[in-house]
C-alpha cells in the first residue's frame, strides 16, 4: 500500500496536479487513499486523471470520492471478501438496541458501509417507504434484494410482514417460492401481475380507510423495467398508486431494475422512490436516473455488492451483505414460524373477500 502511495503521487506530479497520500481505508472491497491536493491542484483535474492512476497501479479501475470533507482516490483491493448475512446478523444480535431495532416490522440488514458500520434500512420510515435497486449484470442487485427479503424474514413473523413477489423470469426470487411469509404464491405471469397488483390496491384502500398499518406489507418486484414492458401503462399506473398511498396503509415497495434509463422507469421512479441502493450501471446518465442525483460515480463502482445508499440527499457507500441459498431454504423450514398452510388458508379466505 505505500509502494502504491508513491505511484499515485508521483503519477499525479508528473501531470501537473500534485497532491499527498495522508492516509486511507480498508472496506471489504476496495482501498481508498486519503488525497491532500494542493493549493493550485482542481478536483476537475484529478477526477480525469484516474484513468491513469487505476493503469499506473494495475488496477480496472480507480473512483475519485467525497466524504464528510475527506477527499479519497478508490481502487479496489485483490484479496476482496463478500459480507455474510448470517455473520452479521449474529454481530448485531449482540447488541440489545440494534436487536430491539431489526424487530420493528420493515427493518432489513443491508451490509457494511464504507467504515465498517453496520447499515439498516427502516422502510417504515417516511424518509425511506420505498425503495428502487438499480445495477446491471453482476452489480449484485438481485443478491441486495434477497439479502433484505431473508433479513426481514429472520426476525419478523408472518402476523407482522407479508411478502408480495413478484418475478417475471421466475429466478431471482424463486428461492422464496415457499417461504411462510408470502401473502400470496410469486407472481410470475404478467397478466397475473396486473390481478395481484389490482388487489393489492383494494387491500391499501380498505387499511386507509380504517387505520391500519400492520402486518406491514412488503411488495418485491424483480425486473421491474421488463414487466412495465410486458404490462404496459397500466401497471405502471397502479404501482404509482400503490406508492403513493402506501405508506400510510403500511405498504412498502421495492423494486429492481437493470435498465434504470428515463424512458422506461424515468416517471414513476422520480417520483416514488425516495431511498435508491445503487449497484454498477451502465452509464452517467443511468446513474443519474437511478440515483436521483448527478455526480455519484454509480458507473465506476466495482460491481458485485459495491453500494451507494442514496436517502434525504445523502450518499452512502457500503457492500451488501449476501445470503446463500441454504441459509434462505432453512427459513421456510416448518414450524420455524406460524404454519405456511394455516396461513395460506387464512390469505384464500380474504382474497374470496375481496371478490
Amino acid at each position: 500500500m505505500n509502494l502504491q502511495a508513491d505511484k499515485i503521487e508521483m503519477l499525479l506530479a508528473a501531470h501537473k496536479a500534485p497532491a499527498r497520500v495522508w492516509g486511507g481505508r480498508l472496506t471489504p472491497r476496495t482501498v481508498q487513499f486519503h488525497l491532500a491536493p494542493a493549493a493550485t491542484t482542481k478536483l476537475a483535474r484529478l477526477e480525469a486523471l484516474t484513468e491513469e492512476v487505476a493503469l499506473a497501479l494495475g488496477v480496472p479501475a480507480a473512483r475519485l470520492t467525497r466524504t464528510n470533507g475527506t477527499l479519497s482516490l478508490e481502487v479496489p483491493r485483490a484479496d476482496s471478501r463478500f459480507v455474510s448475512l448470517t455473520e452479521l446478523d449474529a454481530r448485531l444480535r449482540r447488541d440489545d438496541g440494534l436487536r430491539r431495532a431489526l424487530g420493528a416490522p420493515g427493518t432489513a440488514i443491508l451490509g457494511l458501509d464504507s467504515e465498517g458500520v453496520p447499515l439498516l434500512l427502516r422502510l417504515s420510515s417516511p424518509e425511506v417507504a420505498h425503495c428502487l435497486i438499480a445495477g446491471t449484470t453482476g452489480s449484485g442487485k438481485t443478491e441486495l434484494a434477497r439479502t433484505l427479503i431473508a433479513s426481514l424474514m429472520m426476525h419478523q413473523k408472518p402476523r407482522d410482514l407479508q411478502l408480495a413477489l413478484f418475478d417475471p423470469k421466475a429466478r431471482g426470487l424463486a428461492p422464496f417460492d415457499r417461504a411462510p411469509h408470502l401473502l400470496f404464491p410469486m407472481v410470475r405471469d404478467p397478466a397475473e401481475a396486473l390481478a395481484r397488483i389490482g388487489y393489492l390496491i383494494s387491500e391499501m384502500e380498505r387499511r386507509d380507510r380504517e387505520s391500519i398499518e400492520r402486518p406491514r406489507v412488503v411488495i418485491v418486484i424483480d425486473e421491474l423495467a421488463d414487466l412495465l414492458q410486458a404490462c404496459g401503462s397500466e401497471l405502471e399506473a397502479r404501482l404509482a398508486r400503490l406508492a403513493q398511498r402506501g405508506r400510510s396503509a403500511g405498504f412498502s415497495l421495492i423494486a429492481c431494475t437493470q435498465k434504470p434509463t428515463a424512458r422506461v422507469v424515468g416517471s414513476l421512479v422520480k417520483a416514488n422512490f425516495p431511498a435508491r441502493l445503487v449497484g454498477r450501471v451502465a452509464s452517467a446518465d443511468d446513474a443519474r436516473v437511478a440515483a436521483g442525483i448527478g455526480g455519484t460515480g454509480a458507473e465506476k463502482l466495482a460491481g458485485r455488492g459495491d453500494f451507494l445508499l442514496v436517502v434525504s440527499g445523502q450518499i452512502i457507500r457500503f457492500q451488501a451483505a449476501q445470503v446463500k441459498p441454504e441459509e434462505i431454504a432453512a427459513l421456510s423450514e416448518p414450524g420455524r414460524v406460524e404454519s405456511r398452510h394455516t396461513w395460506g388458508a387464512r390469505v384464500a379466505a380474504r382474497l374470496r373477500r375481496i371478490k
